[in-house]
This record gives structure tokens, C-alpha cells and sequence, in this order.
């Protein structure tokens, strides 16, 4: 048996982090509120704000423009809802350790602006495989895994201090950031194609929510960079 767990990226910055610390708290606000309500009004909750794909597609065919915003609406309120203690935990700690050096990077306002769009390219990913899916999807792993895509394209040789479980046994290895995210990514490849088949209606993990989410982020990373490099040329 194996778990691997990152732990911290070596990787100064030269800014404190707002956006980032604001997300996080926001995120835990809303996880705590859950917790206080009875569990069937926070399953309304969820399902009020959570997005379901299927939703989405019976106000498109209704032409409801009503509900066509809302429910383009909860794309967004769902990056706030987590399922469970472990979901919210991994998140938060996955948005803390890549988070800070790509705001430091970007800025505070660019950087909000790129989490929520890369949370919406993640939800878009996930609704045109799962059109009528009556499944509610919730939690920031999609906006998440779009900052990681930036991550990987503008630190690729950051390195990340990871543990390693082998049974027992406790292994401190740094890892750079572009086998660490690399295998990541790769993972919720195989794992997505996978779920094409075994789940047809998207009720386990949305694996491609997090591609969708890092595609975009790679993408926008790469715009950067260029961007970067031609003001350094010319400038």
C-alpha cells in the first residue's frame, strides 16, 4: 500500500497571497455552515446550489432563460460546496500549495478572475459528457486543478517536498512540479476514459471536470509565459 501526500512546494514568492487565504476561508465558512444544518436541509442546500448537468439541459430545451441563468448560476455557487471533510481538506490544501506562487505570478484580480473561469471550463467539460446527468456536482477540484495547470507551466522544476507511505514507511522525496502534477494529470485521464464506461451518468468523481479545469490552465499558463517573454524581448 501506498499514499502519497504533498506536503509544501519549494517555490519563494514575493507577495502575501489574499486571493488565495480568501478562497480557502470562504470555502471552510460555507463547509462549517453545512455541518450545523440538519442533514436534510443541507442536502436541499446542496442541491439548490450544487450544478446538475441535467438541470442545465431541461432549461435549454424549455427555453427558460430564467433557469438557463441560474443553473449556469450554481457553475459557480458549487465551486463553494464540498461533500464531505476529505473533499474539502484535499482541495484547500491543493489550492494552498499551488495557489500562492500562481497569484504571486498573475496578480490578485487576474488570478480570481483565471480560478473562476478555469472552475467554469471544468463544469463545461463535465456537462457535454453528462448532459442529463441528474447528479449534483459540487467542490472546487475543477477551478483547483486550473491553477495546478498554470502552476506546472510557469514553475514546471519548482520542487514539491512530498511524503511517501510504503506500508509503514515514512519517505521524505522532493518531487518537481512537472512529474508530481504530470502523474497527477495523467491519472485523471485513465480514470476519466474509465468512467465513460463504468459511469455513464457522472455520479462518482467528475475526472473531467479536473482535465477540463487543467487544460484551461495549462493554456492560459502558456499564454502568460509567451506574453511574459515578448515583454522581456521588446520592452
Amino acid at each position: 500500500m501506498r499514499i502519497i501526500i504533498p506536503l509544501r512546494d519549494l517555490n519563494p514568492r514575493s507577495t502575501t497571497p489574499y486571493i488565495t487565504v480568501i478562497l480557502i476561508l470562504i470555502n471552510i465558512g460555507i463547509f462549517v455552515f453545512e455541518m450545523f444544518l440538519p442533514r436534510d436541509v443541507a442536502m436541499n442546500f446542496v442541491y439548490a446550489f450544487g450544478f446538475t448537468p441535467g438541470d442545465l439541459t431541461n432549461s435549454i430545451l424549455d427555453f427558460n432563460l430564467g433557469f438557463i441563468g441560474f443553473n449556469i448560476a450554481t457553475v459557480f455557487s458549487s465551486m463553494f460546496l464540498h461533500g464531505g471533510l476529505g473533499h474539502i481538506l484535499s482541495n484547500m490544501w491543493a489550492l494552498w500549495l499551488f495557489g500562492d506562487n500562481v497569484e504571486d505570478r498573475l496578480g490578485h484580480f487576474r488570478f480570481l478572475v483565471i480560478y473562476f473561469l478555469s472552475g467554469f471550463f471544468a463544469a463545461l467539460a463535465h456537462y457535454v459528457l453528462n448532459l442529463t446527468s441528474p447528479v449534483v456536482v459540487v467542490g472546487a477540484s475543477g477551478a483547483i486543478a486550473g491553477v495546478m495547470g498554470i502552476y506546472v507551466i510557469l514553475f514546471p522544476l519548482a520542487k514539491i517536498k512530498t511524503l511517501f507511505f510504503i506500508l509503514i514507511i515514512p519517505i521524505f522525496i522532493n518531487v518537481p512540479a512537472f512529474l508530481f502534477i504530470g502523474v497527477w494529470f495523467l491519472s485523471q485521464i485513465s480514470s476519466g476514459v474509465i468512467s465513460l464506461f463504468d459511469d455513464p451518468y457522472g455520479a462518482g468523481i467528475a475526472w473531467w471536470a479536473h482535465i477540463g479545469g487543467f487544460v484551461y490552465g495549462a493554456y492560459i499558463g502558456k499564454r502568460y509565459r509567451k506574453k511574459r517573454r515578448y515583454y522581456n524581448e521588446f520592452y
